[in-house]
């Protein structure tokens, strides 16, 4: 019921990108992204809705054709099977939330 971020391990995922799995059940997974500037998260898809909020830093997102500049306080939502990725611009942390959780992450 309650996750403390010092206890979860770090995975580590594209260069400059980490991540932590926080908490999840069938549902629904929270995860913390680290990056660093200049780091990419590259274009992928994947059956899962995501809800990613901008923690800290500046990030270039694109979802399809379009891409936008969000930073810290702003939210970006991915629908399921489309392509997507982002630019970290400034160091940063993002919270992803997936429905339904990332099994892939798990293992």
């Amino acid at each position: 019921m309650f996750v403390y971020n010092e206890a979860c391990s770090v995975t580590n995922c594209e260069p400059g990108v980490t991540r932590k799995v926080m908490g999840y059940n069938d549902a629904v997974m929270l995860c913390e992204i680290t990056f660093e500037a200049g780091a990419k998260g590259n274009p992928h898809t994947h059956p899962h809705t995501q809800v990613t909020y901008i923690a800290e830093g500046k990030f270039a997102f694109t979802i399809g054709e379009e891409t936008k500049v969000v930073s810290k306080g702003d939210c970006v939502l991915m629908p399921p099977g489309i392509l997507h990725g982002t630019e970290c611009l400034e160091a940063g942390r993002l919270v992803d939330v997936f429905s339904p959780k990332r099994e892939e992450f798990l293992n």
